[in-house]
């Protein structure tokens, strides 16, 4: 096959010069590219403005493939529904559903396990509202867990213990924790112990460990939960909830349109959060607000509309002292009656609207910063989960196009993930990829594995278990490998010596991964990107503490990169973190890795 070269221009913000080289232009997927991998090379990114703020990745064009992912079956019947799920450092997958809407589809384990269910009449209830999937075994086992957790929020501690807040009924101000390193334990419970009511509440991680919950139904507050059972409650008002809040119409007759509130730790350890069409940067520790950000154009995008936000990942400057670009992006949600025209509580005949397609970006950290129109998305959605994906770019996955949160309030399942690229070039950013023929709708949820896969589960529309309806409460777990899992790219996929890398990170320090690739070529400085990923707590459409770090290689001789660790936890909370090694944009499976 002929090759024709093109020459491309890249800025390379780490050595502040300009290189200038050629690639071959290879357009057959079958033909080796660079490197031996199959596939072709896309350009550098240097055309793209927002780069200058981003940071190019490589010093080389990275591999490309027409590979559009793959679904699988994982397990066709785990039977309980996963309306919030947590993937823990153990490699178990926490997700549980409510105890208040009855049974679910799978009894507790061993059987003739039947606690008393206090949101149940206090009646023994055998049924099983919790599981601990394991990822690589497929196998689950049921976990017994009380006090209502119905929408509730969560996170994990430093130490990889998992912890969930609030609820409704019992559980409203109920903090709930599960061991990491028990694999046989159900949840520890104390209720009453939280400081407001928080229901559809969401947590961030804070600089020591500590998590900062906010909000909730008719809760306008935020509090500040250390990462122990044993606090004093720490509420502190938060008047901007309330001016967020769409008034009801009538007793139980909700709108809201901002709850599970998006919230950010920014690096100077200041908190952005999203409420309906808008947002403030305040600080954690006294609730004083430092900026107020204008309205987000197009509609509401916080629960029930339920659109989606993720802030980009941070790539750490050469010095190691800041990142090269903090942006938040929102896409998706829906106007701002759409609730009100669906739901069972406000309307006879129900009104589908149609979600919003349309994103936009902001950088909160800078002043004056405004919303900028970001590239719509080929279709609508609400109820998507959008995730990072080890090679920098993110994934939206899961949702409808129609309608909103909420019992039998949408329809028009979204089955297309996206491939969502937020430096390349305008009008490139998203990319359709297989679609999935299972619906995913209202309670389901998402996270990325280790092995570099997205598993998927979950989807109830209804109050109770249903089987027989459009939409039924699903209980298959997929997997859907992206498109870097192109098995024609396995020759150029990073393999991580584990015994050789450190796993303990210590602020601002230099570590060492050991890796290799199956071409037995060199690992290049320049070549090379190295990502480390919070495991966010997902559920409605936000995955709560989600946070991608890319920190400074300086140095790669033979399979050894030396990286220095995040400079503070301002940019890296303290805890476990999955550690990928990506090679031109095809990544390896990551390892479990813990900074503090």
């Amino acid at each position: 096959m002929a090759l024709q070269f093109k020459t491309y221009i890249l800025i390379i913000p780490h050595l502040f010069t300009l290189t200038v080289f050629s690639a071959p232009d290879i357009t057959d997927i079958t033909a080796p590219a660079q490197g031996g991998a199959g596939g072709h090379i896309k350009g550098g990114a240097g055309v793209n403005p927002h780069v200058v703020d981003g940071g190019s990745d490589y010093a080389k064009p990275e591999i490309e493939t027409h590979f559009l992912g793959k679904w699988v079956l994982e397990t066709a019947d785990v039977r309980v529904s996963a309306m919030q799920l947590q993937l823990m450092p153990n490699d178990q997958v926490i997700w549980y559903d409510a105890t208040s809407l009855g049974p679910s589809a799978r009894k507790l384990e061993p059987e003739g396990t039947c606690p008393i269910n206090p949101d149940a009449n206090n009646q023994p209830d055998c049924y099983a509202h919790a599981v601990a999937y394991d990822w690589k075994t497929k196998k689950s086992r049921t976990i017994v867990l009380s006090g209502e957790p119905w929408c509730s929020s969560g996170n994990l501690w430093p130490n990889g213990n998992m912890v969930a807040t609030g609820g409704t009924f019992t559980g409203v101000k109920a903090v709930r924790m599960l061991p990491m390193n028990d694999l046989k334990a159900n949840f520890i419970e104390k209720r009453n112990v939280l400081g407001d009511y928080r229901w559809y509440a969401t947590n961030q991680i804070l600089e020591d460990g500590s998590s900062l919950v906010v909000g909730g139904r008719e809760a306008f507050s935020y509090e500040i939960v250390p990462p122990s059972l044993d606090f004093k409650p720490n509420k502190i008002d938060f008047p901007f909830l309330k001016q967020t809040c769409t008034p009801g119409k009538g007793p139980n007759k909700f709108i809201e349109n901002n709850l599970y509130p998006f919230v950010f730790l920014l690096p100077d350890g200041n908190v952005f959060v999203f409420a309906n069409d808008r947002a403030v940067t305040f600080k954690p520790l006294t609730g004083e607000i430092l900026q107020e950000h204008p309205v987000c154009p197009g509609g509401s995008r916080n629960y029930p509309p339920s659109g989606s936000s993720a802030i980009l990942p941070f790539k750490l400057s050469a010095d190691n002292k800041h990142p090269l670009n903090v942006e938040v992006v929102i896409c998706g949600g829906n106007k701002p009656d759409a609730f009100e025209v669906v739901d069972a509580k406000h309307v006879k005949e129900k009104v589908y609207v149609p979600a919003l397609k349309d994103c936009h970006r902001i950088h909160p950290m800078k002043k004056d910063a405004k919303w900028e129109p970001e590239q719509d998305m080929p279709t609508p959605r609400i109820m998507g989960d959008l995730l990072h994906l080890p090679t920098g770019d993110l994934i939206m996955i899961n949702g409808a196009k129609k309608g909103t949160s909420g019992w039998e309030d949408a329809t028009d399942p979204n089955f297309t993930p996206l491939l969502y690229q937020p430096y390349k070039p305008m009008g490139s950013r998203f990319k359709e990829l297989n679609p999935t023929k299972i619906a995913r709708m209202y309670h389901s949820s998402s996270a990325l594995l280790p092995d570099t896969n997205v598993l998927v589960a979950g989807s109830n529309p209804h109050q109770f278990y249903t089987v027989n309806a459009e939409f039924p409460t699903e209980w298959r777990v997929e997997k859907f490998s992206p498109p870097y899992l192109d098995p024609k790219l396995d020759n150029q996929r990073p393999v991580i010596d584990a015994k050789g890398t450190d796993k303990v990170l210590k602020y601002g320090k230099p570590f060492k991964i050991v890796a290799s690739l199956p071409s037995k070529e060199p690992m290049v400085l320049g070549e090379i990107k190295v990502t480390m990923l919070y495991p966010p707590f997902t559920t409605h459409g936000f995955s709560q503490n989600q946070r991608m770090v890319v920190p400074t290689l300086t140095d790669v001789v033979g399979n050894v990169i030396t990286a220095l660790a995040p400079p503070s936890g301002k940019i890296a909370p303290p805890g476990y973190y999955i550690l990928f090694v990506n090679r031109l944009g095809v990544p390896g499976n990551g390892i479990w890795v813990h900074i503090e």
